[in-house]
Parts: structure tokens; C-alpha cells; sequence
């Protein structure tokens, strides 16, 4: 009797790739091609880490000399919608080894641009803490392998590194993510961290390990999102240890359009599907998305804001579903379907939100239904669907 080998199933691909590896020939470029001078236990130099983030503008960089498995020019994609600015001051924080803070409503991107800092500054952004109000001290200091330590007692092997420990050990960044979300005896954990640069583990006293001291190039990023209810206020003595930033929502509309479009094109893709949204679509869902936010449309004309944050986020989500339901569930006219998602985003704080929401139908939408455009007549009759 012959038997056949059953073969084992495919690794599962991923949804998402952290950072370093989504874009780790740019990473390999850029430290190959900017030799200035680095900080210490930096992967590139801060004019690098600034370019990979905001891009190189459309233009080649030229790399010096023959790299083996390096291409000799390379365009950097921007990936990052902002003031270059902002960047700028963000790097030369972390090149000072300062605590950086990133503020700023919801869906601005905070936790992207922490992400691609530090993958671009320590060639990593796995060392991450999410805070909750259920995290605790031992997120930003240590824990025990328990089984170890009732075998052997303290022990350095027992000991259970916690992501800004490990960032310590080896000189990198760790990003806190939602720091204002944790209880304010767990931020203050941090105080001493970012002051004395060294955690103490009196389990260990009178060995050498009973102190971790931070290598060359640690620093940390945190993000916060001040506009959420239940937030713990930070202590005057943790904010001492940050600068901060704030990260505002995308200013230049068609710099929205292009990024809230690239990033629904690539979630459809994962979805399996091809996107069909016409660009006169998404035109009409960033229009009203920078209204609402805003308080004011593109023509001068009042509008009254809802209590929920109108984010390029939310946005890219709209615009995602639009994708999907077009390529699976096709049928009729895609913006037939912008209204119920809208109300899907703007309901999802205060109720009172659903009336802010029609208002803004009897307004500007009205308005331009009666200026002749065709698209915004076609949302004007589907104002029945906002019901």
C-alpha cells in the first residue's frame, strides 16, 4: 500500500507588515546612501530618517559607489501627510534622546508616524506598548517568568523584560501608544525611566544585574489622544520629560484626496478585489468630511459640527467599504451608498449627531444640488436614506 506525504498548509499571509519590512529596501537604501554622521545606535541619519518619512520629493536619490542587491537610484514615496516641519522637530527630539509626545485628535496619523520614526531611527518598531486602564507597571518595567522564579528564586533568567526595558538594553526606541489611557501610577513609571535613564530591580540587589541602564540611542514615543473620554491627565513632572507635538488633521484637500485613495486602493487589494470608486466619489467623501470637521464648507457656507471626529481615517474606511461593496455586492450606483456610511461615522458618539448630519443635507448639499452639479442633485434625493 503506498502512502502519500500530506503536505502542510501555506503559512497564512499577514494583513499588515510592520514598517521595516513593508519598506525595508528603502530602509536599506537610504543607509546606504546617506553616510553622514548618525547619532549613537541610530540605522540612519537623522536628514534620512526625515526623508523616508516625507519622501525625496519625486526625486532619484543616486546611490554612491555599487551595492550588491541595491538598485543605483531610488525615488522615496512620501508616507507621511504633513509639515515636513513637524518631522524635522520630531527627529531632532529622538536625536536628543528626549521623550517625544505626539498629540492630536483621532486619525491623524500619531501612531503611523511613531511607527515609521522608529523603524527608520532603530531599524525596528516591534517594541511597543499599547496603553490601556487595564496596563500595569510591569508593561514598562519587568515581570517574572513564574515557573522560573519558584524554581530558582530572582534570577537575571527569570526576569521578563518589558518592551522599554528591552529598548534600554540595546539602545532603541519604544513607543507607547495611548499613553494618557493608562492610570496615572503607571505613566509616572516612566518619570524615573526618561530622567535617570535606568531601571533598578531590587529582586536582584547585590549582583550586577540589580541595575538596567539604558545604551546609547534609547529614547521613547508616546502617543495621545486628549480628546477621548476616561483619559488619565499626565503628571507635570512625565510632561517635563516630553516634547510635544501635535499632529493636525491633513490641511490641502487634494493631499487628502490622493492619500484617502491610496490607502482604500491598498485595503481593497487585501481584500482580494480590484477598486472601482470613481475619483468624482471620493471627491464628494472628502468634501464632506473636511465640511463636518471644519465647521465650514468649501464656499463660505456655515455648518454646524458634529461631536464626532471627522478623521482621514474614517474617511479611508468609508472609502474601503465603498471599494468592497462595488466589487462584491455590485449593483446600482456606489455614491447611492455614501449616505448610510456617513451616518455610520456620525452617529457614533451623540445621537444628536444624526440631526447635524441632515442639516448638513439642507444645506451645502442642497445648495450645490440646486447649483446644477448632478452628482450632488443624485445625493440630495437620497436624503430619505439618512432616516
Amino acid at each position: 500500500m503506498t502512502t502519500t506525504a500530506t503536505q502542510e498548509p501555506p503559512a497564512p499571509a499577514r494583513q499588515t507588515l510592520p514598517a521595516e519590512e513593508r519598506y525595508a529596501d528603502e530602509l536599506a537604501f537610504l543607509a546606504a546612501q546617506d553616510t553622514g554622521p548618525r547619532p549613537p545606535g541610530w540605522a540612519l541619519t537623522p536628514r534620512a530618517v526625515v526623508t523616508f518619512v516625507c519622501g525625496s520629493d519625486g526625486e532619484e536619490l543616486t546611490l554612491r559607489g555599487r551595492r550588491t542587491g541595491l538598485p543605483a537610484k531610488m525615488k522615496i514615496a512620501p508616507k507621511f501627510v504633513g509639515e515636513r516641519a513637524l518631522v524635522e522637530r520630531c527627529v531632532v527630539t529622538l536625536a536628543g534622546e528626549r521623550g517625544l509626545l505626539l498629540t492630536g485628535e483621532p486619525g491623524t496619523a500619531k501612531s503611523m508616524l511613531s511607527e515609521l520614526l522608529a523603524a527608520a531611527v532603530s531599524g525596528t518598531s516591534s517594541l511597543t506598548v499599547q496603553g490601556t486602564a487595564g496596563t500595569t507597571e510591569d508593561a514598562f518595567r519587568y515581570g517574572w517568568n513564574y515557573a522560573l522564579l519558584l524554581a530558582q528564586g530572582p534570577t537575571p533568567q527569570a526576569l521578563v523584560d518589558s518592551p522599554v526595558l528591552s529598548a534600554m538594553r540595546t539602545g532603541r526606541v519604544v513607543r507607547v501608544e495611548e499613553i494618557t489611557r493608562c492610570l496615572p501610577e503607571v505613566q509616572d513609571a516612566l518619570v524615573s525611566i526618561l530622567s535617570d535613564r535606568r531601571v533598578s530591580v531590587p529582586e536582584l540587589t547585590a549582583t550586577e544585574d540589580a541595575v538596567v541602564s539604558a545604551a546609547p540611542g534609547f529614547t521613547v514615543i508616546a502617543t495621545a489622544n486628549l480628546r477621548d473620554r476616561g483619559v488619565s491627565e499626565m503628571s507635570a513632572a512625565l510632561k517635563r520629560r516630553f516634547n510635544f507635538e501635535t499632529v493636525d488633521p491633513i490641511a490641502d484637500a487634494d493631499a487628502e484626496a490622493t492619500l484617502i485613495r491610496r490607502q482604500a486602493v491598498a485595503a481593497v487589494q487585501r481584500a482580494g478585489a480590484s477598486f472601482g470608486v470613481d475619483d468624482a466619489v471620493l471627491d464628494a467623501l472628502v468634501t464632506v468630511f473636511r465640511d463636518l470637521r471644519s465647521g465650514r464648507s468649501a464656499e463660505g457656507w456655515d455648518v454646524e459640527r458634529p461631536g464626532t471626529v471627522m478623521s482621514t481615517a474614517e474617511a479611508v474606511q468609508v472609502a474601503a467599504s465603498l471599494g468592497v461593496a462595488a466589487a462584491y455586492l455590485p449593483g446600482g450606483d456606489v455614491l447611492d451608498l455614501l449616505p448610510g456610511h456617513l451616518l455610520g461615522v456620525v452617529r457614533k458618539d451623540d445621537p444628536a449627531d444624526h440631526g447635524r448630519l441632515l442639516g448638513y443635507w439642507d444645506g451645502p448639499v442642497r445648495r450645490r444640488a440646486e447649483d446644477g452639479s448632478a452628482m450632488w442633485r443624485r445625493l440630495w434625493d437620497l436624503r430619505g436614506s439618512l432616516r
